[in-house]
């Protein structure tokens, strides 16, 4: 989910995605808490957070409940599709995927309720430690459109700070942490087709392997949380967008700085990480680590250093209908939202992730488009009125998606919006990207806000965050500024031009709610229809499994080599009959291990498939045999300790009268040295 590639479909595992809760309950009042969900995913979702909010409510009543429950994806495009409840991000998964959906309501709920269990009284604070070299501004051109004078007022066109939140227990030692950075998960790119958590992921890994080594990933005491932030124009391919169009005479070069095209396409344009003349994995690890070693740092301060947070826990949520919200501006001019539209460069896609066809970002003209497309545009969506063109204006509008309800909506009219209060640390929990400068701008008005209302005494005391995407999915928020040019993130504003004006004006109203004295919950327009009883599925699902004639589930087909001693640095990989994977997805548990021989002669499984040195692949060899084959790899570590190992490979095959039955493969022993 994210590069929005049909060709891009899952063939098995980099490292599993994972959720990981953090609850804060006021002493005075344990009712009035919050629940900040960290999830692997590209993005929250209405309709996953719907059906997680009723399963913590039914059993837990009077505790979680849709005002106090934030779903914020760390926005991994390498991450699972088929998940989201409208139907536009579903397409090019071939619509809903119910595994998909079960699975992570099943492991966010899970990552709940231990935390519920775990609860302790404790202490917070908060420091902020600067990243430099951990992501980029993929749309300078855009930022540049902003006012001089409010640019320079910052020292970069990125945020580079992130503020980590560490959570202390009675006896001061650190229980766990949450950190703001923001960084598209980007790192994977579209032609990887293995899940994983991309850099926020392998962060957390980094981070929580450091804690407790000796412990599974997934299974460690200490939970490391690196959430989004303002996502909307970064990237972490820091080392910039060039030209990959070999036997052209522009093969090589910076893509150009307004289009970000190449020959004036935008196919060849590439963002390169800092692994680049290795692999994106390799990328992928460089910004984990960059994002793992700020956190570090802040968490190996002196406690002293850090800001204490006291004061109430209040949470403040409403719906909110963006199709036409009407406001005034501090100038006193009324404005409004649009019923959602995507504009021509939305289809130009990213440096992260380039479009296809003529599709190009920064183009807001209407005499320029291909006829072909102009005609296409108006069979998938409705062709816009003339109110809905000028609303959006100066988008050209390619998807008319407000309008599109047919079999179901394409795109969120209502969103979700939240605030979270936890003393003098205020979480905006936001819908969508939101740009570099676009939130600043909120942060600064709700900072604003806080103070003008009495509700916090002085500015400089509240520590502002923003975390998103969140609980719904719509799409990106950019400055009016940014808007205007539209690249990719004002082509993909999905609600005009005063969409950031429009969520600073809601969440303002939303700041009152947030005061120690608060009981009433804030008004709110009706919650959005759901969509799932509609949704449609082309994924086909398991017919049977077979082995091949002669063989058995879990043979090994390939095994390790022979006799000759492994090193550091050296693959390993062995190849087994397998059996579809989506038989038995094995939440919390693995496809795979890496067993190490101890005293005794008994074996000690020291890798899973969470681990960013192994890797689980699945092909099926054919769909009407049922046959299929795994391959596990695995990359010996630095400080990979001696001895006599053995891969081994866990799996579950469906009959064809439907009964799934498991099995397992291992290979022959093979010597580390």
């Amino acid at each position: 989910m994210g590069y929005a590639d049909m060709a891009q479909k899952d063939t098995g595992l980099h490292m599993r995605q994972r959720s990981r809760a953090f609850i804060v309950a006021d002493t005075t009042d344990e009712t009035n808490r919050v629940v900040v969900i960290n999830a692997d995913i590209a993005m929250g979702d209405t309709g996953i957070r719907r059906s997680i909010v009723a399963e913590l409510s039914a059993q837990y009543p009077g505790l979680y409940h849709d005002g106090n429950v934030a779903l914020i994806g760390t926005h991994s495009h390498a991450g699972v599709g088929g998940y989201l409840e409208n139907l536009l991000p579903q397409v090019t998964a071939l619509g809903y995927v119910n595994e998909t959906a079960r699975a992570i309501v099943e492991g966010t709920v899970r990552a709940v309720q231990r935390a519920h269990e775990s609860l302790a009284l404790g202490t917070l604070s908060v420091g902020v430690e600067r990243v430099l070299d951990g992501n980029i501004n993929r749309s300078p051109s855009a930022y540049l459109q902003n006012p001089a004078e409010e640019r320079a007022m910052y020292e970069f066109d990125q945020d580079k700070d992130m503020t980590v939140v560490r959570f202390s227990g009675a006896d001061g030692e650190a229980k766990a942490f949450m950190s703001f950075y923001a960084v598209h998960g980007t790192s994977l790119y579209g032609n990887n087709t293995l899940v994983s958590g991309d850099n926020k992921g392998m962060a957390a890994f980094l981070y929580e392997n450091m804690v407790e080594p000796d412990s599974m990933p997934g299974d460690t005491s200490f939970v490391a949380g690196f959430l989004q932030s303002t996502v909307g124009d970064t990237s972490p391919n820091t080392l910039g967008a060039f030209c990959e169009s070999p036997g052209k005479p522009w093969h090589g070069e910076a893509c150009d700085f307004e289009t970000s095209t190449c020959g004036n396409a935008t196919q060849d344009c590439h963002g390169r990480g800092p692994g680049f003349h290795i692999s994106d994995f390799e990328s992928n690890r460089i910004i984990g680590e960059r994002q793992f070693r700020g956190a570090k740092a802040l968490m190996e301060r002196d406690a002293s250093s850090l800001l204490p947070v006291s004061g109430p826990v209040r949470s403040a949520h409403a719906y909110l209908n963006m199709s036409d919200h009407q406001f005034d501006l501090p100038n006193g001019t009324t404005v409004r939202t649009c019923p959602p539209a995507l504009g021509f460069s939305f289809a130009g896609g990213t440096t992260d992730g380039p479009g296809a066809f003529d599709f190009v970002q920064g183009d807001n003209s209407t005499d320029s488009h291909n006829p072909f497309w102009e005609l296409v545009k108006r069979y998938v969506t409705p062709k816009p009125s003339q109110e809905q063109i000028d609303c959006q204006s100066p988008k050209p509008i390619l998807l008319n998606s407000g309008y599109a309800h047919q079999p179901y909506e394409w795109s969120p009219s209502t969103v979700n919006i939240q605030i979270f209060r936890i003393g003098n640390l205020v979480i905006l929990v936001v819908p969508g990207e939101f740009t570099t400068m676009a939130g600043r701008r909120m942060r600064n008005a709700i900072r604003a806000s806080l103070t003008s209302s009495g509700i916090l005494e002085t500015e400089e005391e509240v520590t502002i965050v923003i975390a998103g995407p969140a609980n719904t999915y719509a799409h990106y928020v950019t400055t009016r500024e940014e808007y205007s040019v539209q690249r990719y993130e004002g082509a993909s504003t999905l609600y005009g031009p005063f969409t950031l004006e429009a969520y600073i004006d809601a969440y303002t109203r939303l700041v009152p709610y947030l005061s120690a004295n608060a009981e009433e919950a804030p008004p709110s327009d009706d919650a959005p229809p759901e969509q799932i009883s509609k949704a449609i599925s082309l994924q086909t699902g398991v017919i049977f499994d077979a082995p091949p004639f002669g063989r058995q589930f879990g043979s090994v087909l390939r095994d390790v080599i022979g006799d000759d001693p492994y090193t550091t640095n050296q693959l390993v990989s062995a190849q087994f009959v397998g059996a579809n994977p989506r038989n038995n997805l094995r939440l919390e548990g693995t496809f795979l291990s890496v067993d190490r021989l101890g005293p005794g002669d008994e074996w000690t499984t020291v890798r899973s498939d969470s681990h960013p040195s192994t890797t689980f692949e699945w092909e099926r060899v054919s769909k009407y045999l049922g046959t299929s084959r795994v391959t596990v790899n695995w990359t010996i570590e630095e400080g990979t300790a001696g001895g006599t190992y053995r891969l081994r490979y866990f799996g579950d095959a469906k009959s064809v009268t439907g009964a799934i039955t498991p099995f397992e493969g291992r290979t022959s022993a093979f010597t580390v040295v």
